[in-house]
């Protein structure tokens, strides 16, 4: 087992030798656009020219223009209204067979429908 006294020592005994060099000073990433020409780096700037067409100078950016994608499915709003339509079938006034007074809900029902169709007639087929 070595001393912990030496441990320092040994980190102050690599060479400077094995460092790389420092990166350039300055480094200047840009987007030309049509002709224009790329400006050139002075001393040990690097410059980095991307160029695109000149029908792209002054339109919104491309990942910026996309629209991001839904995430999490169909909205709370969605999933409540589709069970209240399911429920509506056992409730009064649905229209059905099926539950306490679900037959209570024809009369308006059939009117509801007159009424579209009425509507569909005054619009000449345009819904």
């Amino acid at each position: 087992m070595r001393p912990l006294f030496l441990l320092p020592l040994l980190a102050l005994a690599t060479p400077a030798a094995a460092q790389p060099a420092p990166p350039p000073e300055r480094i200047q990433n840009l987007t030309v656009y049509g002709d224009d020409p790329c400006p050139q780096g002075e001393g040990d700037e690097i410059v980095v020219c991307a160029r695109r067409p000149e029908s792209e100078r002054y339109r919104i950016p491309k990942k910026l223009r996309e629209k991001p994608a839904v995430a999490g499915g169909p909205g709370w709003g969605s999933q409540v209204a589709t069970m209240e339509q399911v429920q509506r079938q056992t409730l009064p006034n649905s229209c059905s067979v099926i539950g306490s007074n679900g037959f209570t809900g024809c009369t308006a029902k059939m009117l509801e429908q007159w009424f579209a169709e009425r509507r569909m007639q005054q619009s000449r087929g345009e819904p």
